[in-house]
């Protein structure tokens, strides 16, 4: 298992306006889930998921093409993930501690499991 936390990106997402004009900062979790011997025993990169250019790919989609809901977000997200063949299931969480809640609270948090073939 391969996890990597706290990729942080300023993203439009949101229902209201106000969200998409002024913007916010998420952070996202990944977990990849994946059988990591024969990396361990080649040593070579080509043998195992590539996580900065994962990082990279969930850091463009926190950025751009704005959506709504997390959840969607999330989706998008999971099918990056996925996209490689080695990868047998992931979870991905979302934080949204600028949500536009009007009470006191740290965080909104949304996680999601997907195996590759799942549909959304």
């Amino acid at each position: 298992m391969i996890e990597i936390r706290g990729i942080r990106g300023f993203g439009r997402h949101g229902v209201f306006d106000h969200e998409r004009a002024d913007g916010q900062e998420f952070t996202v979790d990944v977990r990849l889930e994946l059988d990591t011997r024969k990396a361990a025993a080649s040593d070579l990169l080509a043998d195992t998921v590539d996580y900065g250019k994962i990082a990279e790919q969930v850091h463009a989609a926190i950025e751009n093409d704005p959506v709504d809901l997390i959840e969607t977000l999330a989706q998008r997200i999971a099918d990056i993930c996925l996209a490689d063949n080695r990868v047998s299931g992931a979870a991905v969480t979302i934080h949204k501690p600028s949500a536009p809640i009007t009470v006191p609270f740290d965080d909104v948090v949304l996680t999601v499991q997907r195996r590759p073939g799942e549909t959304s």
